[in-house]
């Protein structure tokens, strides 16, 4: 289906704000009582996409699949939600679940690395196919009340497989083209090819956001330098460590090492309240709470020892009191992540 430019899924403009930071979608991580209370902790984020809903066939569908993204457990942070799938019949029905509850916008997934997912023929595991990727989007766009997104890698295992789907996305009114410059099989490993990135940007018809390696405000200056046309940029594993960085590049806040614990350690204790009567027991409780320690640790000095610490609880009791202790002895911020 040709760009029409009078079509009701015209992509958006962006509103003229000179940077706009996006909180990428990690699944177990960010879900909304971590995009909640981030939110009521931590400044900087403009919107976050979703961890991906996998689509379902119609008899397998319940409300429980959108319990992620309930409008209201998201009213501190704009979402918009991510859909992975392949049967074009299956995104249209959850599109439209979406739209009623009041999503505008749904974002598709075609950029996750795991193999399990690639495997079936989702996420990144469509990209070496160009013309299913054209015969989904040919039957989704016509039928969805939403305007549409596209999270994407370079390809699953040939970073060259963007330039054929770069010519199906043109073909389409996508609201914005969010581009992690890896390949699927690379997983995070290596380095984001800023030089693919580039080509992407210079050849998208449509509003670009970069993710990839921002992980502190060196990275970001790098990456701003090379793309001062880009407004949009995604940040995951980088926020993850340091939630102060969002602030830090659009706010240029700075809080100082000690007042960084002290907000950490409320953080910390606000999701683990949060998440007490949500899990069915307290070894899956502190499984979660470790979840977040591989991300934290990398901001302390000593951090690997701290996270080989916390991880060798098996129970909440045991989890509290080695994690008290720590913050007690007095965790030490790393001036630079």
């Amino acid at each position: 289906m040709p760009l029409n430019p009078n079509d009701s899924h015209k992509p958006d403009e962006f509103t003229g704000k000179q940077c706009r930071l996006y909180l990428a979608p990690i699944r177990g991580i960010t879900d909304w009582v971590y995009r909640t209370h981030f939110s009521q902790h931590f400044s900087g984020f403009d919107l976050a996409v979703a961890p991906f809903i996998a689509t379902v066939p119609s008899k397998r569908f319940t409300m429980t699949l959108l319990k992620d993204v309930l409008p209201e457990k998201n009213v501190h942070l704009e979402v918009i939600p991510q859909l992975l799938g392949k049967t074009s019949e299956d995104f249209i029905r959850m599109a439209h679940r979406l739209f009623d509850l009041g999503y505008s916008t749904v974002n598709w997934n075609l950029g996750c690395p795991y193999p399990m997912v690639a495997r079936k023929g989702r996420g990144s595991g469509l990209l070496p196919y160009p013309e299913k990727v054209q015969a989904f989007l040919d039957a989704v766009i016509p039928a969805i009340p939403n305007r549409l997104s596209i999270k994407t890698r370079l390809g699953r295992e040939n970073p060259e497989d963007i330039h054929r789907l770069m010519d199906v996305f043109n073909q389409f009114p996508l609201t914005q083209l969010i581009v992690h410059p890896r390949t699927g099989i690379q997983m995070y490993t290596g380095k984001a090819d800023r030089e693919m990135f580039k080509w992407c940007y210079q050849n998208s018809r449509h509003p670009i956001v970069y993710n990839g390696d921002i992980v502190d405000t060196k990275s970001f200056s790098e990456v701003r330098e090379l793309f001062p046309e880009v407004h949009a940029w995604m940040i995951g594993r980088g926020a993850l460590v340091d939630p102060f960085l969002p602030a830090a590049i659009t706010r240029r806040e700075t809080i100082d090492a000690t007042n960084r614990v002290i907000i950490l350690k409320r953080f910390h204790d606000r999701l683990l309240d949060a998440y007490a009567p949500l899990f069915s027991g307290p070894t899956h409780l502190a499984d979660r709470m470790k979840a977040h320690w591989q991300y934290w640790s990398q901001s302390f000095q000593g951090g690997e020892k701290i996270r080989k610490r916390i991880c060798k609880t098996r129970h909440i009791d045991a989890y509290m009191h080695v994690v008290d202790v720590l913050f007690a002895q007095g965790l030490q911020w790393k001036t630079e992540i």
